[in-house]
């Protein structure tokens, strides 16, 4: 079996700002095609035009030779390493995957050893956040009062899950969330405003479901560590899942992690265990977050093996479509020393339409994928009807 051509694809999610999910498709001489969803949404133009170059590598190879693939692509980009480069190889590296396993008639978990589970514990991420600017797309009532954000943490637990994850936000006409450190100021700081309304909201969210579920606040990127540091102590009386925050520097991340009694979650923005091991090394984080279709599947299946010498667990980061969660759940089906995974209940309302196969959920639990590669395919036709015109 022989590579034949590679494609990608845009497509439109219909969120403000813009949030378009890309993926890419690896097709071979005997009728095999292995999908991937990959990237972020902010460098579609580069990743696109970066899948093309390293694409052209592939063509006439075999698919199954999936780690040889990815450490000559690395030798071949090393001069421009990580970042958007890496993101790249990953969606390469994840169709190659599904293409072996659909080959071998397996899912790409038994190709690691696994299954270590059936059934994978997973928590609603963004919860009332996307409701902030996309209310009238995901069909929900807008976010006016405090009360609507208890409505929206007790629709949860209602829905089976146990655990949640939410970012600061206002209520009002029109509600607002942090968006400091990135559209706007850059200054990183935990204003006595912004801890204020951290505290309220998480009050009034644990007050709303009890002392049982499980509850995340993200304010990535947001604070400098000392400023976190203020926060998470007032934040500690709510008993927090965790805080989840990244930091480019493992020193500082240490630095918060010593200083604060509430669970440190980090490590989406890193890219393979190159960058990973000097935050392990120093003890940075209580929870090990990954990104399957940031880094690639064999990626972070290093970094989990790598954190389970260090004793830590690790969290799948999942925000996008279907295909994602697919690979998130493959890699949770591959390890040992899993955590939660991260679920968007509430995303885009053609989501369904791009796969072939659902998640299956239930009581706050995915079930582990048993079809061949992924265990879902991609509706290429559905990609071309909500293509991205951006």
């Amino acid at each position: 079996m022989k590579i034949t051509a590679i494609d990608t694809f845009v497509v439109d999610t219909g969120f403000t700002p813009p949030r378009p999910w890309l993926y890419c498709a690896i097709r071979t001489d005997e009728g095999l095609t292995g999908y991937s969803e990959f990237g972020s949404p902010g460098l579609v133009q580069g990743l696109v035009g970066l899948i093309n170059d390293l694409g052209e590598r592939l063509i006439g190879k075999d698919p199954t030779a999936v780690e040889k693939h990815c450490i000559d692509l690395y030798r071949h980009t090393r001069q421009a390493s990580y970042g958007a480069t890496q993101m790249a190889i990953a969606g390469l590296e994840l169709a190659l995957w599904d293409l072996t396993g659909k080959a071998l008639g397996v899912p790409v978990w038994r190709l690691m050893g696994g299954p270590h589970r059936e059934t994978q514990r997973v928590y609603w991420s963004h919860l009332a956040t996307y409701r902030v600017t996309n209310w009238k797309l995901l069909g929900t009532k807008p976010l006016r009062t405090m009360e609507d954000l208890a409505a929206v943490a007790r629709e949860a637990v209602a829905r089976g899950y146990t655990a949640f994850k939410t970012n600061i936000i206002w209520p009002g006409e029109p509600a607002r969330r942090i968006t400091q450190g990135t559209s706007g100021p850059h200054d990183q700081l935990a204003t006595r405003e912004i801890i204020d309304q951290a505290v309220a909201q998480i009050r009034t969210m644990r007050e709303a479901v009890g002392p049982s579920i499980d509850i995340c606040l993200d304010v990535n990127v947001n604070f400098k560590p000392v400023e976190a540091i203020r926060l998470a102590r007032e934040l500690e009386p709510f008993g927090l899942f965790w805080l989840e925050i990244d930091n480019q520097d493992a020193h500082a991340l240490a630095q918060l992690r010593s200083s604060v009694r509430v669970p440190i979650c980090s490590g989406e923005q890193l890219l393979t265990v190159r960058q990973y091991r000097p935050y392990l090394e120093r003890q940075a984080m209580d929870v090990v977050m990954v990104d399957v279709a940031w880094q690639g599947f064999s990626a972070a299946k290093k970094v989990a093996d790598l954190a389970e010498t260090y004793e830590l667990n690790i969290a799948p980061h999942n925000y996008n479509g279907h295909l994602s969660t697919f690979q998130s759940l493959n890699l949770c089906a591959s390890v040992s020393n899993m955590k939660i995974m991260e679920s968007d209940p509430e995303h885009t309302p053609w989501r369904d339409e791009l796969v072939t196969v659902l998640p299956e959920i239930k009581a706050g639990t995915m079930r582990i994928p048993t079809g061949p590669g992924w265990g879902t395919d991609l509706n290429e036709a559905a990609l071309r009807k909500h293509a991205w015109k951006g």
